[in-house]
């Protein structure tokens, strides 16, 4: 069976309603990323943190996977398919692939603060003094700036098998996640859903110019008939 790597960004999810960390200004939400995205910020001000996350948990509950992640899931009855996304909604389970790693993290699990290992399923607020088994504070299970990415090593491994590359609803600006597509095989075939694409399609690589609801099922169905 074929491999089939799909790398996805905050674009794919703002089209089910979700709004997407980063504003046009720089700012999350009207905070400096550093403020609630950083082991600093989080020593600053643990309140302010764990309130940005738990709006955006609550935000998460009203939304539903659009046409692009349904879509991809189609692609599962022919391919082996893994979602390696840097979004840390669940749109994409919810919609049904099956196989999903989150480069950054999930908003709905938490983890403890002395253990790395330790993470919950956790769907409520965090608060103040919600604590684990060991009785360390529960902190949001994100991937914050200047903290490694565990699961890097993983997702190298996937791109570097697959047969096929999508990528929707990312620039690949932002790294380590843009580094990913360095490990490709020279033969794998890429396609680039972008509404405003700043490549064109050139060997193995096509770039469709359109949002990933309408891009998703364009790709979907040209891979389903192969």
């Amino acid at each position: 069976m074929k491999k089939i790597i799909v790398l996805s960004g905050a674009g794919i999810s703002a089209e089910s309603g979700l709004k997407t960390f980063r504003d046009s200004n720089g700012l999350w939400e009207g905070h400096d990323v550093m403020e609630v995205a950083s082991p600093e910020g989080w020593f600053k001000n643990r309140a302010l943190v764990l309130d940005f996350y738990n709006q955006r948990r609550r935000q998460l509950k009203t939304v539903k996977p659009n046409a692009a992640h349904q879509a991809l899931v189609d692609l599962e009855k022919q391919f082996d398919v893994h979602i390696i996304t840097q979004n840390v909604d669940d749109l994409h389970e919810r919609a049904g692939s099956t196989k999903v790693l989150h480069l950054h993290g999930e908003l709905l699990k938490a983890r403890s603060t002395s253990d790395e290992e330790l993470v919950l399923d956790w769907h409520e607020d965090i608060c103040e003094g919600d604590l684990c088994a060991k009785g360390s504070q529960l902190r949001p299970h994100i991937v914050w700036f200047g903290e490694l990415v565990p699961l890097l090593e993983p997702a190298i491994e996937l791109t570097a098998k697959a047969d096929y590359i999508i990528i929707v609803g990312t620039s690949m600006q932002v790294y380590p996640a843009a580094g990913l597509i360095n490990y490709a095989k020279p033969e794998a075939a890429i396609y680039f859903i972008d509404p405003h694409p700043n490549i064109t399609s050139q060997k193995n690589l096509k770039v469709i110019s359109e949002k990933a609801s309408k891009g998703i099922p364009i790709v979907v169905e040209d891979l389903l008939s192969k």
